[in-house]
């Protein structure tokens, strides 16, 4: 399953440039990942620094 950004994503963009895939973008008030997109590598739920994401 992909990774989903949940509330307490605080919009720091650490995650963003982690993404080997270019799936998160900026949402509404939080960055968001694409499901179709995403490859389940983990890079951005280790780069969180609020613990925000994670395996949906």
């Amino acid at each position: 399953m992909a990774y989903v950004i949940n509330d307490g994503c605080v919009a720091c963009g650490a995650c963003e440039g982690q993404c080997p895939v270019g799936a998160i973008s900026m949402g509404d008030g939080k960055f968001e990942i694409d499901p179709a997109t995403c490859i389940e590598c983990g890079s951005c739920a280790g780069a969180c620094p609020t613990g925000s994401i994670e395996q949906g």
